[in-house]
């Protein structure tokens, strides 16, 4: 894709994502509190599924400053001591890698000297973010889900990295898979990157990954969903755009106000919603609370 053509489509997306002046919740508008009721209704078997993959800490490939895990009590010699001890521990992590499933706040991308909706840059300082930070959603998201795989439709385990999925396959997933994205849905999209990371082994992903065309996010406008998620970085590696190295994240953050969940793991809820014969599901999404920063580890629950 020309440099000219993706100026093209963010000038479009951004005229067909309205805002008022003062919006901070973006693509979230489309999930009204009509349809978080709706979404209750696909609750019929009571299973939960975790769409996260567990946060590592040892370094790899794809993962060089992996998360920090330390233990600062019980004490040597407390262990086996009468009495009341207490076991803690210590974690710290780089939010936005390329392992460990985290949401992407409106404040993580800037782009010509802008967050979305025209919020100055320079309002994420060395001490934070001060507007569109993550705690935007400090009261959660809680909708309608729906996963499309698109290794299934194309039959195979996972697409290799340099892959693209285009809007034309998110719309065969769909007639594939019986299913039908709607306003406000929080759309799941499986390029199968957990499952080759674990049968082939991790690998340089900032590299090579498989991902979403820029132009398969005028798919997201169109059904207006609320936010997206992948088993991947949603962008793909090398980039489709010159110059541009996550066309995606600058398309649908930064000219349309959606959030993005990367990194999760669709395994486990690709074999549930296969046993099921459905797939879409209420899903749970609560990030931590952390003013000021741009983004947060999360556990997205899938409810069937």
């Amino acid at each position: 894709m020309t440099a000219d053509a993706f100026r093209a489509l963010y000038e479009e997306l951004r005229e067909r994502s309205p805002r008022a002046p003062d919006d901070r919740r973006g693509a979230l508008c489309h999930l009204t509190p009509e349809r978080v009721v709706a979404a209750a209704a696909e609750v019929r078997s009571g299973l939960t599924v975790s769409l996260a993959a567990p946060i590592e800490t040892l370094p790899g490939p794809d993962n060089p400053d992996p998360a920090h895990h330390r233990m600062i009590a019980p004490a040597a010699g407390e262990t086996g001591a009468a009495g009341l001890h207490f076991a803690r521990d210590r974690f710290a992590m780089n939010v936005h890698g390329d392992a460990d499933s985290h949401l992407d706040a409106l404040c993580h991308v800037l782009f010509d000297g802008e967050l979305y909706n025209g919020v100055p840059a320079s309002s994420v300082t060395p001490e934070g973010a001060r507007e569109l930070s993550v705690e935007a959603v400090s009261d959660g998201i809680v909708g309608r889900g729906v996963l499309l795989d698109v290794p299934r439709l194309r039959g195979v385990p996972w697409l290799e990295p340099g892959d693209h999925v285009t809007a034309d396959d998110l719309t065969a997933a769909e007639a594939a898979q019986g299913v039908r994205v709607r306003p406000g849905d929080l759309l799941f999209v499986r390029v199968g990157h957990r499952l080759r990371r674990r049968e082939s082994g991790a690998w340089d992903a900032a590299r090579a990954r498989a991902g979403l065309h820029p132009t398969a996010v005028r798919f997201l406008a169109e059904r207006q969903v609320s936010v997206l998620g992948a088993d991947g970085n949603h962008d793909t590696a090398p980039s489709a755009v010159a110059g541009i190295g996550f066309p995606v994240h600058v398309l649908a953050m930064h000219a349309m106000g959606l959030q993005l969940m990367d990194y999760l793991q669709f395994e486990d809820l690709t074999e549930a919603c296969a046993r099921a014969g459905r797939w879409s599901f209420l899903c749970v999404v609560a990030p931590l609370r952390l003013p000021s920063a741009t983004g947060s580890p999360v556990n997205p629950i899938a409810v069937l």
